[in-house]
């Protein structure tokens, strides 16, 4: 189902460059479980601080300091517009950075980039919510953040991958099968009539993990927002 959306971001061809001196600023590790490609280059004693340069299909997108990047590799990621204490190309690096493919990440670290989503869904309080949960057990923990989600919201909330003859009844809340979708955790809000509040989350289950990516694009939101609306009825 999704497949062929995770094919295409993981083809997008990115390559880090990490400048750093003789103490290893960890960057590379980092980005083990992200689609990238990443290289060191050794500083000069007495160099500048390390930092990281970034291409996108052997273009030039932006240089940062390190210890800026760092704040980019852990979820949930905050948009550029909602931080006072980043330089003037984070906004460049953001748009490179937000839909990276990652592998292997565990349930608690998809619950964290979860989490943003639906807050930020709770924040503005309208638009569309969808989410597929792949069977009733993975919904059962969240049952009472849907119930908030859809009495204290006026958003419009679809819930995939449960039968709804075998669901939790929520009054405002609609599910669909969404047999197709077993295998996924996805989380997708249409930002309620404001593209910059889209956002959306995009895993798929593999033996040692999730490998996927979340992404604040509206674009790739739309697009994960059709795959699911594709479900309706299955």
């Amino acid at each position: 189902m999704f497949d062929p959306l995770l094919a295409e971001v993981q083809n997008r061809g990115r390559q880090f460059t990490v400048y750093e001196g003789e103490e290893d600023t960890g960057i590379p590790s980092q980005f083990a479980t992200h689609a990238v490609s990443v290289r060191r280059e050794k500083l000069p004693a007495g160099g500048p601080a390390p930092f990281v340069v970034i291409e996108q299909d052997d273009e030039f997108a932006g240089a940062l300091p390190v210890d800026e990047l760092q704040k980019l590799l852990e979820p949930p990621i905050v948009r550029p517009g909602e931080r006072e204490d980043v330089s003037e190309g984070f906004g460049v690096l953001f748009d490179v950075l937000d839909d990276t493919v990652f592998t292997a990440m565990n349930r608690r670290q998809l619950l964290g980039v979860s989490r943003e989503i639906e807050d930020r869904a709770t924040r503005v309080g309208t638009g569309t919510l969808r989410a597929s949960f792949q069977n009733r057990s993975r919904l059962e923990p969240q049952i009472e953040l849907y119930r908030y989600l859809a009495s204290h919201t006026d958003l419009d909330i679809h819930i995939y991958g449960i039968d709804p003859d075998d669901a939790p009844a929520i009054p405002g809340v609609t599910y669909q099968r969404g047999e197709q979708l077993d295998r996924y955790w996805s989380l997708a809000f249409d930002g309620g009539g404001d593209e910059s509040q889209s956002c959306a989350l995009v895993a798929r289950e593999q033996s040692g993990g999730y490998d996927g990516f979340w992404t604040y694009d509206p674009g790739l939101v739309e697009e994960i927002l059709a795959t699911l609306v594709s479900c309706d009825g299955s």
